[in-house]
């Protein structure tokens, strides 16, 4: 019996490393581009255009954050649990700031229009909020990543006019599934997981969402 159950917890202990790394959460602005050109009216955009604006986020949100927190890691002979500890995430934190903060530059140098450049803002504020809270409570960024997904569905839901509860659902187990892989894994508590989805959700919702999104389409676009 015992044997049994040492083996049940170490394949939940597996599957919920799987789920955390799938679902890492430099992935979601790239993801939120990749469903605009896929489907929405975006679609009809030149291909090479797409292509560019692709590439730009996933150098900017993914690349560049993954190898520079990668040689942090390599530099200061840190493990992957010790990277993890509070006191040590605003390195993390930072640098994915700064690349975050070249991207939304570069695309306001090329004129994108104003929810293209919104993404990786709502992005921008999620961070810095996770930064602050960081010095009392270490929110889950995993869970911050997946509130943004529900979040920006609702604010282009608006935008685009499309019925988006079908994309909730998905996305909303999805996000019940991270979040108890994070807890499994010992990460996070659930007062952490919940606190990362609240903080996704409104920062994308301010930024993004027709009926709150005046004083940044004003001042930053």
């Amino acid at each position: 019996m015992e044997a049994s159950y040492i083996k049940t917890e170490r394949n939940l202990t597996r599957g919920a490393k799987v789920v955390s790394a799938l679902f890492t959460p430099f992935s979601i602005p790239f993801l939120a581009f990749l469903i605009l050109f896929l489907f929405s009216y975006l679609s009809m955009l030149p291909l090479l255009y797409k292509l560019i604006v692709l590439g730009i986020v996933f150098t900017f949100t993914i690349l560049i954050p993954a190898l520079s927190i990668f040689l942090f890691r390599i530099v200061n002979r840190l493990t992957a649990q010790e990277m993890g500890q509070r006191k040590r995430r605003y390195v993390p934190f930072l640098l994915t700031i700064i690349s975050y903060l070249f991207c939304l530059l570069l695309m306001q140098r090329m004129n994108m229009p104003w929810y293209m450049t919104g993404i990786i803002l709502a992005a921008l504020l999620m961070m810095t909020v996770c930064v602050v809270l960081n010095f009392w409570w270490k929110l889950s960024e995993h869970m911050a990543g997946a509130g943004a997904i529900i979040g920006g569905l609702v604010a282009f839901s608006n935008l685009f006019g499309y019925n988006p509860v079908g994309w909730l659902c998905l996305f909303i187990l999805t996000a019940g599934v991270l979040g108890t892989a994070r807890i499994t894994l010992r990460h996070h508590t659930l007062g952490e997981v919940t606190g990362g989805v609240i903080v996704g959700v409104l920062s994308v919702l301010l930024v993004l969402h027709p009926a709150s999104n005046m004083l940044f389409r004003v001042f930053l676009f």
